[in-house]
């Protein structure tokens, strides 16, 4: 079944870089099953690896399809900078991801590299699946998932009259100037919209001078611009509720009301938030939806255990790999916002506690003292505040006269001196239906 799966993942992705990144799920599902004998509810399981993600149309009960990866291009190698043996980022020339390097055309040699079958490269793809993608589909799959590779939209010429709205720069912006709400594939003018919908001379003079190449990419772009639209957006959502991997069905509902949970959400049923009696919910994806999970408390009392890493039961939740059972379903964990985020009288928000693992295998939390009355630079709440502002940083922190770095994206505390690691975990402090009834009533 496993290679089986992996086949249809490779296979679908291959399609979906083909059409332009994204296409939708029943047309998908059509080309999966020329050369796969799968169900469709096997497929819709399928989908739930962090390859893809699901976009709900409202047509026709159908959804959009679109390839995603964690790749990234490693900005400190494009700068000569990195020197780190174990990077997770391709050493690759962006104008080469462009198609328009100069250099390799010619006797000068680039003085970065165009191969990605070097050990570094290939070993990165080989990680994620992607070392037999034909280039000209992992580039486009990079450029719908990299922020760094496409200009931004400029939000200021959507804003006032056309020609140019409200920039300032005109001629000079080292910014797109596209309709923003068509790159995110909702704009309601459609054709009569009186801003543009697709790259004009101006336009394709920028991109040109970033060293992307003409020709269909530039006609294609403003669909890529859609893609990446709608998989930041996703990835925003579900960062925000703090929950696992799963099928992303509906990426708008991740995060509990808190009005709801004091009584007073007035929006009722049509308030964008989940409505639930707890701060947390826990989901399992079965039968082409989310379910909520029995014994929930018991669950969240094992997942703010740092130590823990599968809840109780027969059928237990791997916290690790947010799955359940056997067959490995796909597991979720909505809740309110992180505490950081609101003031202090938000009782009812969500308090994660950074723990690292020391030397005799216990957890202790950051800013608290370990076995031998040692703390760190940084509290919990320092880190938890950091994450929020970016959850890919890394977080210097001294503990006596070491030096550590934190790596927000790998979960690891990393001491450069000795060359070791030690695991990070972020879990939510506990809370129970009967001390929720406490801050309620309080």
């Amino acid at each position: 079944m496993s290679l089986l799966r992996d086949g249809i993942i490779h296979h679908a992705t291959s399609v979906l870089c083909s059409n332009k990144g994204s296409m939708a799920s029943s047309q998908l599902y059509e080309q999966i099953m020329k050369s796969f004998d799968v169900t469709q509810g096997d497929f819709w399981f399928i989908m739930k690896c962090a390859r893809f993600e699901v976009k709900r149309t409202g047509v026709d009960d159908d959804s959009v399809v679109v390839a995603k990866t964690s790749l990234r291009l490693c900005k400190e190698y494009w700068k000569g900078t990195c020197y780190e043996e174990k990077c997770e980022e391709l050493h690759i020339c962006k104008y080469y991801v462009y198609g328009n390097c100069r250099f390799g055309k010619n006797e000068k040699p680039c003085k970065h590299s165009h191969d990605l079958r070097c050990p570094h490269n290939q070993s990165l793809l080989r990680d994620c699946t992607l070392q037999d993608l034909p280039e000209e589909d992992l580039f486009l799959l990079l450029m719908q998932n990299d922020p760094s590779l496409l200009p931004e939209v400029c939000v200021h010429y959507n804003r006032g009259g056309v020609p140019d709205g409200a920039c300032t720069f005109r001629d000079s912006c080292t910014k797109l100037h596209l309709c923003l709400h068509h790159t995110q594939g909702r704009c309601r003018f459609g054709e009569r919209c009186q801003r543009l919908h697709a790259v004009d001379h101006r336009g394709l003079k920028l991109l040109q001078e970033r060293g992307l190449r003409a020709g269909d990419f530039i006609r294609d772009l403003p669909g890529i611009y859609q893609n990446r639209h709608h998989l930041l957006a996703a990835a925003a959502a579900q960062q925000a509720s703090g929950g696992g991997s799963g099928p992303q069905g509906e990426t708008s509902k991740v995060n509990i009301c808190l009005h709801f949970l004091r009584r007073r959400c007035q929006f009722e049923d049509q308030c964008i938030l989940v409505h639930f009696n707890m701060p947390y919910k826990w989901e399992v994806w079965k039968g082409g939806a989310w379910c909520d999970l029995r014994h929930m408390e018991e669950i969240e009392l094992a997942y703010c255990d740092p130590e823990a890493r599968k809840s109780p039961g027969s059928r237990p939740v791997d916290f690790l790999t947010m799955t359940q059972g056997s067959r490995s379903l796909p597991v979720r964990r909505l809740s309110t916002v992180s505490s950081v985020t609101k003031p202090p009288h938000y009782t009812l928000t969500t308090e994660w506690v950074w723990y690292y693992r020391d030397n005799h295998r216990s957890w202790v939390e950051y800013g608290q003292p370990d076995s031998g009355q040692r703390t760190t630079s940084v509290t919990s709440r320092d880190l938890e505040q950091a994450y929020q502002k970016n959850p890919f940083n890394k977080v210097p922190i001294m503990k006596g006269f070491r030096k550590y770095l934190l790596s927000f994206k790998d979960m690891y505390q990393w001491n450069q001196a000795l060359d070791t690691r030690r695991p990070v975990r972020r879990r939510p402090r506990f809370l129970s239906a009967a001390g929720l009834a406490t801050l309620t009533a309080r």
